[in-house]
C-alpha cells in the first residue's frame, strides 16, 4: 500500500508538471495563430484575449490525455531506471499489476475528459463563433478606436481619430478616406460625432474641415473645404448561416445523425477511449532498457500515440464522407489498439518468446 501511494502521488506529481508545459505550448500556439488572423484583418484586435480562452476550453481535453499518458509513462520509466520494478518483480507481482494505480489515477481525469469532449468543449466552440460573429457585425462606428487606424467592414472607408473629447460622443482631429466611383476622397476635420435621424440612420459627421478628392494617378484634384459634412454608416446584418458540427450540443447532435455530425459525435467519444487506451499502453511502453538509450520508449511512445490519433482521425474523415459506417469507426480502432496492448503486455511479460531467445 505505501508503494502503491507513493506511485499514486508520483503519478500527481508528473501530471501537474506536464499539465502547465502542454497548457504552455497550447496557449503560444493559439496566441501566434490569432495574432497572425489578427494583422491580417481577418480576426479583431479586441477579441484575440476573449478567443485564446475559448480555444484553450476547446483543446483541453487533448492536453489532458497527453497529460494523463505522459506523467504515468514518466513514472514507470523512472522506476525502471531506478531499479524499483526489480523490487516489484522480485515481490512476485507481474507488470498487470499496475493496471489499478494506473487506471485508479486515470479513471478520474478521464472523466473529466469525456464531460470536457461532450459538453463543455463544444459550449466553447459555439461561444467562439458566435463572438467572432458579433465583432464582425458591428458597424464601422463601432469600429473606431482613438491612436488607431481603422478599415470598414467593406474596406471602402479608413477612419482615424487622435482623441476623444471632453464632451461624450464627439473626437477631435479626424481623418477618413473613402473610395468611390473610382476617385479616392480624403477628408480632415477638427471635429467629428455621431448623429443618428428619426429612421434610425447612423451619421458621422465632420466638423470645421476639408475633403480633397481626386483619381489616383493623375493630377486632376479638387479641395472643398466645409462646416459639416456627413458620412452614413451602415450596420451590417447579423449573419445566420448554419452552424458546424463542432459548435453543437450532443442533444442536437443525436437528433440529426446525418454524416457530419456523426464525424463529430465519433470523435467526441473517442477522445475519452483515446485517453484511457493510453493510459494502459503506458504500463508496457514504459519499459527501460539499463544497457541502451534512454529515450527509445520515448520515441516508440510518441509514434505510437501519433498512428493511434491519426487513425482516430481518418476514421472520422471517413464517417463524415460517408466511406465508413458509424459503428465500425467507433470499435475498430480501439479494439486494433487493444490488440496492440496485449500484445506489448505478452512481450514484456513473456520469459520464452522468440525475440527473448535472440
Amino acid at each position: 500500500m505505501i508503494f502503491l501511494r507513493a506511485a499514486q502521488r508520483e503519478f500527481t506529481q508528473n501530471a501537474v508538471a506536464v499539465f502547465v508545459a502542454l497548457f504552455a505550448i497550447l496557449i503560444s500556439t493559439v496566441l501566434i495563430r490569432l495574432l497572425g488572423q489578427a494583422a491580417g484583418g481577418r480576426v479583431p484586435a479586441d477579441a484575440v484575449l476573449a478567443l485564446i480562452g475559448f480555444g484553450a476550453i476547446a483543446q483541453m481535453p487533448v492536453v489532458l490525455s497527453l497529460t494523463v499518458f505522459i506523467a504515468i509513462l514518466m513514472s514507470l520509466s523512472r522506476c525502471y531506471r531506478d531499479s524499483e520494478m526489480v523490487v516489484w518483480f522480485s515481490s512476485g507481482l507481474p507488470l498487470t499489476a499496475w493496471m489499478r494505480p494506473v487506471l485508479r489515477f486515470a479513471v478520474p481525469v478521464v472523466v473529466v475528459i469525456a464531460a470536457m469532449s461532450l459538453f463543455v468543449a463544444p459550449w466553447a466552440q459555439k461561444k467562439s463563433v458566435e463572438y467572432k460573429e458579433q465583432l464582425n457585425n458591428r458597424d464601422d462606428v463601432s469600429r473606431v478606436a482613438p491612436g488607431m487606424f481603422r478599415e470598414s467592414s467593406g474596406g471602402e472607408r479608413v477612419f482615424f481619430v487622435e482623441a476623444l473629447s471632453g464632451e461624450e460622443g464627439r473626437v477631435r482631429n479626424v481623418f477618413a478616406s473613402s473610395m468611390q466611383h473610382g476617385r479616392l476622397g480624403v477628408m480632415v476635420a477638427a471635429q467629428g460625432h455621431m448623429e443618428v435621424d428619426a429612421s434610425g440612420n447612423r451619421f458621422v459627421v465632420l466638423e470645421n474641415g476639408r475633403r480633397y478628392e481626386g483619381t489616383p494617378g493623375t493630377p486632376s484634384y479638387r479641395v472643398m473645404e466645409f462646416e459639416r459634412y456627413q458620412i452614413r454608416m451602415e450596420s451590417k446584418e447579423a449573419s445566420g448561416g448554419p452552424r458546424q458540427p463542432k459548435t453543437l450540443t450532443l442533444p442536437a447532435l443525436l437528433k440529426d445523425p446525418d454524416k457530419r455530425n456523426q464525424a463529430e459525435l465519433l470523435g467526441r467519444i473517442g477522445t475519452p477511449l483515446l485517453a484511457i487506451m493510453l493510459a494502459l499502453l503506458a504500463i508496457p511502453l514504459s519499459f527501460v532498457n539499463p544497457r541502451a538509450g534512454r529515450t527509445n520508449n520515448l520515441i516508440l511512445a510518441v509514434l505510437v500515440y501519433l498512428i493511434y490519433s491519426n487513425a482516430l482521425s481518418v476514421c472520422q474523415a471517413w464517417v463524415g464522407q460517408g466511406r465508413l459506417r458509424f459503428e465500425v469507426a467507433l470499435v475498430v480502432p480501439h479494439l486494433i489498439m487493444l490488440g496492440v496492448l496485449a500484445l506489448l503486455f505478452y512481450k514484456r511479460l513473456s520469459v520464452f518468446a522468440r525475440w527473448r531467445r535472440t
